[in-house]
């Protein structure tokens, strides 16, 4: 019996099969020498565990309960699994090694205020925080996460969209680390008040900046670090993911002399890198191209680049109009995030100049209301926009461990609702190495263009409701994100899955 089972579980070569940080925070290392396992990715749902003996149902329920969480079991053999414990345990326990504990307690919190200076200069913290930025940087994580706990300093990595635990610090460790994230980003290591700083550095022979955020919990200080590998440059917009037809109309909007381009989604939804994308191909040698950003996140050759600086009297509102005496022909605004800047930008676009644009909002229909909501009257709105592009973040399959498989009911239905197939199988990753065992490599855009016809204009005008324009730009062809999302499911992108988890779909 013992011989069936193991047949027909899957075999994990442990020396080339990478182990997710987070799942063995699932499993302590005294349990996994225990039973002689070893915790290697959470995928949908499930705790993949390498195990000398799969088929024990005793030591899975163990895993299960510790966990909380369903657990798949795996073949290795005792011998790679107790070395694969030895090196992975440890190389996140050297972290966790770098801080000798100390004293807790308000007394404690006193005396490290005081000496925050040379907390920083202790050799520990340097070295944790650079171990934490090159495991960040060789997994691709976007965001570090540094959590100050009831017990413990929780540190997570956002990865593909999806925030990862990574390992759990001492709460010893959280005065030291955050003071060192401090003065890197050259912020008053003594003020507790909310803080924004960046700093740049080599890592991996690759130059990475990092956009610092630090805040007041309950627990005390937490830091937010956006990681920007500057070593990626601007992507060409096919590279996007935008499919062919979209893609045409879009480059047709970009071609309009004048007029106003705008960008719609949440933070993290691709906007800025549809933005550089969408300058980065026009002409730079017989165009001024100038761009206001908050913060410039990418330098892209041939265009003129200005950073927002409050301090320094430059704002959305001032750098545009300052703009606009430099004799642009196409002007990206990062953000308009106000009525002054929605305003300038407007009429920007009615005087002869491109202007591309981003807002908050939901789709595209959304994305002229919140115009409208900011006090851009109807006739100039209706006058200006040339387009809007919705979009969202969705994660891709991994090419590399492709396979069909059934989706769970949720997913198919939505499929068959909005395509009208009968179809239960997907592309899903199975995991391997090249997605630590996630399934996903890299993500793409979902995207909803609408092209602002002369019909569309004259509902503007008229005070039609969303819903009436949203009617009509599906009528003359618009395809929604979640029609969009679900194209790509069926062509093996993405997931269906990924697309209900990611695209609100507006009936």
């Amino acid at each position: 019996m013992v011989m069936t089972f193991r047949s027909k579980t899957p075999q994990v070569d442990l020396n080339t099969h990478p182990i997710q940080q987070g799942a063995l925070q699932l499993v302590p290392e005294s349990i996994a020498r225990k039973y002689i396992v070893i915790p290697l990715v959470v995928a949908d749902g499930a705790l993949k565990v390498a195990m000398a003996d799969p088929g024990d149902i005793s030591t899975i329920q163990v895993l299960e309960a510790r966990a909380r969480m369903r657990v798949e079991p795996m073949l290795a053999s005792s011998a790679d699994i107790r070395s694969c414990i030895d090196r992975n345990y440890k190389k996140y326990a050297e972290i966790e090694q770098q801080f000798e504990p100390v004293e807790s307690g308000a007394a404690a919190v006193r005396e490290q205020e005081k000496s925050l200076a040379e907390a920083v200069a202790e050799a520990p913290a340097v070295r944790a925080l650079d171990m934490l930025i090159s495991e960040a940087v060789k997994h691709r994580a976007s965001d570090i996460h540094i959590e100050p706990q009831e017990d413990a300093l929780r540190v997570r990595y956002r990865i593909d969209g999806v925030l990862q635990d990574t390992v759990s610090l001492p709460l010893s460790a959280h005065g030291p680390l955050i003071s060192r994230i401090k003065i890197l980003a050259s912020m008053n290591i003594a003020d507790h008040r909310p803080q924004d700083g960046q700093f740049s550095l080599i890592v991996q022979n690759r130059e990475v900046n990092i956009r610092v955020v630090t805040i007041q919990s309950m627990y005390g200080q937490m830091s937010v670090l956006r990681i920007l590998d500057k070593s990626f440059g601007a992507l060409e917009l096919p590279e996007t993911g935008m499919l062919p037809g979209p893609l045409g109309k879009y480059q047709s909007m970009l071609r309009s002399p004048f007029g106003m381009i705008l960008l719609s989604g949440p933070t993290g939804s691709g906007k800025t890198t549809t933005l550089y994308a969408s300058v980065n191909g026009m002409d730079h040698k017989t165009r001024n191209v100038i761009t206001v950003e908050d913060p410039v996140e990418y330098r892209l050759r041939g265009i003129n680049q200005i950073e927002v600086n409050p301090k320094g009297g430059v704002t959305f509102a001032t750098g545009l109009r300052t703009i606009l005496r430099l004799d642009p022909d196409v002007i990206l605004v990062g953000e308009i995030r106000d009525g002054e800047t929605a305003e300038i930008a407007t009429q920007a676009a009615l005087t002869g100049h491109l202007v591309l644009s981003s807002v908050h909002a939901n789709d595209t229909v959304g994305s002229l209301f919140r115009l409208l909501d900011l006090g851009v009257g109807a006739f100039y709105l209706s006058s200006a926009v040339v387009g809007v592009v919705a979009q969202r973040m969705v994660r891709k399959v991994c090419p590399h461990c492709r396979h069909f498989t059934q989706a769970p009911a949720e997913a198919q239905l939505a499929y068959n609702k909005e395509l009208g197939e009968d179809r239960t199988e997907f592309s899903y990753g199975k995991g391997c190495p090249a997605c630590a065992g996630t399934g996903f490599l890299g993500r793409t855009a979902v995207f909803e263009i609408l092209a602002v016809s002369e019909e569309i204009r004259r509902l503007l005008l008229t005070g039609a409701s969303a819903a009436q324009i949203r009617a009509r730009a599906r009528e003359e062809g618009m395809v929604s994100m979640w029609r969009d999302g679900m194209l790509k499911a069926k062509t093996g992108i993405t997931t269906p899955c990924e697309v209900v988890r990611n695209v609100y779909c507006i009936e």
